[in-house]
């Protein structure tokens, strides 16, 4: 009667666990999800701040056409595509401002400071939220790959999260620069 006893005991156990560590690979993937959307969220307004810089005349008409041109495969770009074509707005945003210098006399223009700062915290924001994405996707990839989950089908169909690996260095100009005060 003991032994019973400590096999249901045993079993409830680990009945316990394997649904607590379900319900939290479901909470990592819904976590997941919201970082995927915020990824998403940032990049779609980092584009548009680039193609408002673009279009806004303070920059060179061939540097303008580049950035212009990136912004605007990066909003139009598929899903298969997306990390190629942000890469791309990435360097097309680094060879726009290369240095603080460059964005000091950019500055000068009217309204180009407030542009230069919108642009810079977009920049950040993308690279803020691809790691936040990343960290959620490491995570629930570590938990997914564990032997129990794994023997009992914990995660269920759902795919195996993946990082998103792009170029989202933000340019160096933009990084220094900081808008004097008026």
């Amino acid at each position: 009667m003991d032994w019973v006893l400590v096999a249901i005991v045993v079993v409830a156990v680990i009945g316990v666990y394997l649904s607590w560590t379900a319900g939290r690979i479901d909470r990592l993937h819904a976590r997941l999800e919201a970082a995927r959307s915020a990824l998403d969220a940032q990049l779609y307004r980092r584009s548009a701040v680039a193609l408002e810089v673009a279009t806004s005349g303070m920059l060179d008409p061939a540097t303008a056409l580049l950035v212009a041109d990136a912004a605007h495969r990066a909003r139009s770009g598929g899903e298969e595509e997306r990390e190629l074509v942000e890469s791309d707005l990435s360097k097309a945003l680094a060879a726009a401002f290369p240095d603080v210098e460059t964005c000091q006399q950019l500055a000068r223009q009217p309204g180009a400071s407030e542009l230069l700062a919108e642009l810079g915290a977009a920049c950040r924001r993308v690279e803020m939220a691809r790691r936040f994405h990343n960290d959620t996707a490491a995570n629930a990839r570590a938990l997914r790959t564990r032997w129990l989950v794994r023997a009992f089908r914990l995660a269920g169909h759902a795919p195996m999260p993946e990082t998103v690996e792009m170029d989202d260095t933000p340019p160096a100009g933009l990084v220094g620069w900081a808008p004097s005060p008026s």
